[in-house]
């Protein structure tokens, strides 16, 4: 269950499309996720949206929290906080935050974007290193990549089968290129009700983590909001599966065919 958290912490923000004819989410925004791994109820994540702002721009400040729980937290103690401060009007991330402590494994990173000058300052707290990495004005960070497609993209766009790329930041790994795929429209059980969802599959590496390059698939709602709802996961130990459990401060209705 080796970084466990972080990969759910992933898979509950991976990028989302949504209707740009009205905006997809506000702050108050609050969502909760059941996450199993196995037969384990495992842990429990929350993302939060408030306002705040930054050198007097209006930003947008997300939280990402989970802990595992539980049977899970006797094996695999787990307590992460992800956090990003993105652009009310850009969408572009100007601080992302990552505190997580997974059995041990520790990272404290910061990362400032600097648009004048076409660079990020990563600083590592927890060894003392500081590195510049090249950035251009599209990149995102691991949280604000979700809110910036959620606002942007058209379904009518995509096609069954079509993919698009992004640029992302959010370890000292450096920028890479995260691709999803469009697999359609799915209607699937929930604890509230019969949900239709925009089903998706992140392209990710292979090898360390994950199964293959297509081990996930994440179903998100089909209306104005653009939540996640449902995400499964082939680990290379196990599997995973991330249930929406709560919510609270949507934008637009929840849109629930059948309770």
């Amino acid at each position: 269950m080796k970084k466990f958290l972080t990969i759910s912490a992933l898979l509950l923000v991976m990028p989302l499309m949504a209707q740009n004819k009205r905006p997809a989410f506000k702050a108050g925004e609050w969502l909760k996720f059941r996450i199993h791994y196995g037969f384990l109820n495992a842990s429990y994540a929350t993302l939060q949206l408030s306002n705040d702002t930054m050198d007097s721009v209006p930003v947008y400040h997300v939280v990402g929290r989970g802990k595992t729980t539980g049977f899970a937290s006797i094996f695999f103690k787990v307590d992460d906080t992800y956090e990003s401060y993105f652009g009310k009007r850009d969408g572009k991330p100007y601080r992302f935050i990552r505190k997580i402590n997974e059995g041990g494994y520790t990272k404290d990173i910061e990362i400032d974007f600097l648009y004048n000058e076409d660079k990020a300052i990563l600083k590592d707290n927890k060894n003392g290193k500081q590195m510049e990495i090249p950035v251009q004005d599209d990149i995102q960070d691991l949280l604000s990549a979700s809110y910036h497609l959620r606002n942007k993209y058209d379904l009518d766009e995509f096609e069954v089968g079509k993919s698009i790329d992004m640029d992302m930041l959010f370890d000292d790994d450096g920028v890479y290129k995260f691709k999803l795929k469009f697999l359609g429209k799915e209607v699937i059980r929930t604890k509230f009700g019969k949900v239709e969802c925009l089903k998706f599959r992140p392209v990710v590496q292979s090898g360390r983590v994950f199964k293959e390059k297509e081990s996930l698939t994440l179903w998100v709602s089909n209306d104005l909001n653009k939540i996640p709802v449902r995400i499964k996961a082939d680990l290379a130990v196990g599997s995973l599966k991330a249930d929406l459990d709560a919510y609270n401060g949507l934008r637009n209705q929840f849109k629930i065919i059948m309770r």
